[in-house]
């Protein structure tokens, strides 16, 4: 062992020492006790002077995004997660089941390992924070190099909300100095890891060792059918693609739209906002975004950028009142660049005829090339054709008649709030669900005996032998 992995190892021993003492001083804490330390820190992030600071430093640091909506995002999302977990169980006896004689009982797993990307270094630390002491455990937060100010500034709110409740400010720690090798340690000794971020992050993470959640490749695919509101749809599109540059992973990449209402549906973007790109402008936007054949993420100077400064950068002109991009295609694909996340507000729009069913192998044809597992939506008035959707994608959520921004929790939908959200094994994940504070738990089953019902070989197997026989 290098002197080099030795002192990273004691330094991240260090800090896990540091947070297993802290979490022992609330390991036993009540539900109300857990409830009154997250709504502490929820308020620390929220209060608007802080989230405005939040928000200035983030775009001053990163360079992604924009000030006004990150402070929305900051807001919405923090509180819109104390308030999803204000009825959630997360001590003591959190389900029974007398007819099958279990009980669940729920105690903290330790100590969180969670990984921040560079575009949500401000809201993603403390959703991670509140769903980890929700479940009375401590949490080490790595941020990414280029945000490092950013996080910091919100891990120094949240340990000052500790303080103010009379806990350990070390059940909300930071590595000062962020690494590669300081997060794969953090990893390694970590009880349990959150990873929020690129496709690297998260498989370094699920190859630790340690157990972890991560998240899929985003490309949310949007379907417009036949019989859907326009003007309903082009707004929620316009909203989702514009938020914040479209720094989610949520934010509209793809539309399929019907053939019946694609130019009616056109329309209404262009009236929402959008510039559509014609041939040459669509080649000089691709050389941008994709400078290198083999490329599959765009280019840094794209990425949660302003339209105007991102057809500047390709070599056109836009008005200056232009919001999001739109590129029309028909092919899906390493060869068609633009049918795979963008993470900008450049939008693919693609046409179908005859029917769902082509919808549907138009979605399932860009999910297979990016995004296997994440979301996507439909703007319908027809349930079987939400129902066809969802049933015949390998997604994880299908957002029917919504803005898809609200796949990560919503006033207006059951969803969990979150800024993790899983893919299943389609997308290398462990879970579809929306990672929340029902994932930061370990529960003790206890089973007591009921009475015994004995198997009856007949009831079983009687159909398998009125069709096979018994032989």
């Amino acid at each position: 062992m290098s002197v080099e992995t030795s002192n990273t190892g004691a330094e991240i021993g260090l800090l896990i020492e540091r947070a297993r003492k802290a979490q022992q001083a609330i390991e036993c804490y009540s539900q109300a006790q857990a409830d009154e330390l997250v709504t502490s820190i929820a308020w620390s992030v929220v209060r608007q002077d802080h989230a405005e600071a939040l928000a200035r430093l983030a775009v001053d640091e990163g360079g992604f995004g924009n000030y006004a909506d990150k402070v929305t995002k900051i807001r919405n999302r923090i509180m819109g997660t104390l308030a999803d977990m204000a009825q959630v169980k997360t001590v003591g006896v959190v389900e029974e089941i007398p007819e099958k004689g279990i009980i669940k009982i729920a105690k903290p797993v330790g100590i969180v390992a969670a990984l921040i990307p560079t575009t949500g270094p401000d809201a993603t630390p403390p959703l991670k924070t509140l769903l980890a002491l929700k479940g009375r455990n401590a949490i080490i937060i790595a941020a990414h190099p280029r945000t490092q100010k950013t996080t910091a500034l919100v891990v120094r709110f949240m340990r000052e909300a500790c303080v103010q409740v009379g806990v350990p400010a070390d059940l909300v720690q930071l590595i000062a100095q962020p690494s590669l090798a300081r997060t794969q340690e953090l990893m390694r000794q970590a009880d349990l890891i959150v990873a929020t971020g690129g496709e690297n992050m998260v498989k370094a993470a699920y190859s630790s060792g340690t157990p972890a959640y991560g998240v899929g490749v985003g490309n949310s695919v949007h379907v417009v059918d036949e019989t859907a509101d326009i003007a309903d749809a082009a707004k929620s599109i316009a909203a989702a693609k514009t938020f914040d540059y479209a720094t989610s992973c949520l934010a509209d990449n793809a539309l399929v739209a019907a053939a019946e209402i694609y130019q009616q549906l056109l329309a209404a973007l262009v009236g929402c906002g959008a510039y559509v790109c014609n041939a040459d402008e669509k080649a000089l936007l691709k050389q941008l975004m994709w400078p290198e054949f083999a490329a599959v993420i765009p280019a840094v100077a794209v990425i949660a950028k302003p339209a105007t400064q991102i057809a500047e950068l390709a070599g056109f002109a836009i008005p200056e009142d232009r919001r999001f991009l739109i590129v029309e295609e028909d092919g899906t694909g390493p060869g068609y660049p633009f049918s795979g996340e963008k993470l900008s507000v450049v939008l693919a729009l693609y046409r179908y005829d005859d029917g769902i069913e082509n919808a549907i192998r138009l979605v399932n044809a860009i999910t297979d090339y990016q995004g296997r597992g994440h979301t996507c939506g439909i703007h319908t008035q027809l349930n079987e054709h939400a129902m066809a959707l969802a049933m015949a994608t390998k997604t994880a959520r299908v957002l029917v008649n919504q803005n898809l921004n609200e796949g990560a929790g919503s006033l207006r939908n059951g969803l969990p709030y979150t800024l993790s959200l899983s893919c299943g094994t389609w997308g290398g994940n462990i879970t579809t669900e929306n990672v929340n504070a029902k994932h930061f738990i370990n529960l003790t089953w206890v089973s007591r005996p009921i009475d015994a019902r004995p198997l009856d070989e007949h009831s079983l197997f009687r159909e398998h032998w009125d069709k096979y026989g018994k032989c």
